[in-house]
């Protein structure tokens, strides 16, 4: 729809009923993703669950900030939330998506999920849904990322990361590790990766030709499980 040059140097505004079915979690992911399309910011409208969120996590002032009646827009889009399917990003561009219908049979050796793209309580709370009282597939290395300490604590509180551990994953503190090729979880040729961070380049993870596919919190979880690429209905 938009690509990875769409918003290119511009800026990125999200609105619609539909925003208010987001949490503030989901909205730092959208966010997250501007820069993906070469956006600058994306920005959502402040609202009760903006007001919340900033009263629990500043004590500093804050002023809200909206756009005019009058704004003229280069471009606009609509999305049906209802209608949307889990999507997943084949290698080496964000903008080459599939829906998980048509993934076909990907056999996946490594499945990362954490970062700074979903790696807040709510994408642990997923894959830990999904992961509980199962196993990750035979050979599968599936590494877990906390995004902040704070993150790491109430999972650790919640029980999170005990369900991890016992479907098989290794628990990381919170890192860039593995997203940007640094340590842990590097690919080697020809290993296929199913990572919920933002990047997916040639090269990005390790070896340049590894292959890595973008999916959300629940659809790695899911292919964790599976061995290849799945979405969490078929578990």
């Amino acid at each position: 729809m938009i690509g990875v040059d769409g918003a290119l140097y511009k800026s990125m505004e999200f609105t619609g009923d539909g925003i208010q079915y987001l949490s503030m979690d989901d909205r730092f992911t959208i966010a997250n993703m501007a820069i993906e399309a070469g956006g600058k910011n994306g920005i959502f409208p402040v609202d009760d669950i903006t007001k919340e969120y900033l009263k629990e996590h500043t004590k500093r002032e804050w002023t809200a900030f909206e756009a005019d009646e009058d704004a003229v827009y280069d471009e606009e889009y609509v999305i049906e939330l209802d209608k949307l399917k889990p999507t997943v990003s084949f290698p080496h561009l964000p903008e080459n998506t599939h829906t998980i219908d048509d993934c076909g049979d990907i056999a996946i050796d490594q499945v990362v999920i954490g970062s700074c793209t979903n790696g807040r309580i709510a994408d642990m709370r997923t894959a830990a849904e999904i992961l509980k009282g199962r196993h990750i597939a035979k050979g599968m290395r599936c590494i877990v990322i906390p995004a902040t300490q704070k993150i790491y604590m109430q999972a650790m509180e919640e029980g999170l990361l005990k369900i991890f551990i016992e479907a098989g994953a290794v628990v990381s503190t919170p890192t860039c590790g593995p997203c940007l090729g640094g340590y842990m979880g590097i690919l080697a040729e020809g290993e296929r990766c199913v990572s919920t961070t933002n990047r997916n380049f040639v090269g990005r993870m390790g070896h340049v030709k590894s292959e890595i596919y973008l999916a959300s919190p629940a659809v790695a979880a899911a292919s964790a499980i599976a061995g290849k690429i799945a979405s969490p209905e078929d578990i």
